[in-house]
């Protein structure tokens, strides 16, 4: 029984994530951010508290940031998590 909720989950998850276009979505917004406010992943990283290979990770969709470091990203760059996260423009 747990198999088939787990699946549905799942597809539950996959189905919220292409309604919303969230998929890699935060990556490509902490890289675009990054770049704009012209630092370097060390420099990120030191601020948000990560090592650099974390920040390379999540710009490139290896690894997702756990909700405090999207909390800590936009506080940063000055945006929303909904931002980072694609939910909004």
């Amino acid at each position: 029984m747990s198999r088939v909720f787990g699946r549905n989950l799942q597809n539950y998850a996959l189905k919220i994530s292409s309604d919303y276009n969230v998929d890699m979505k935060y990556a490509e917004r902490i890289r675009e951010l990054r770049i704009e406010k012209k630092i370097n992943r060390e420099t990120l990283a030191k601020v948000i508290g990560v090592s650099e290979r974390a920040i390379a990770f999540w710009e490139t969709g290896v690894n997702e940031p756990k909700a405090s470091y999207i909390i800590k990203l936009a506080e940063y760059f000055g945006v929303t998590a909904g931002y980072i996260l694609g939910v909004e423009e």
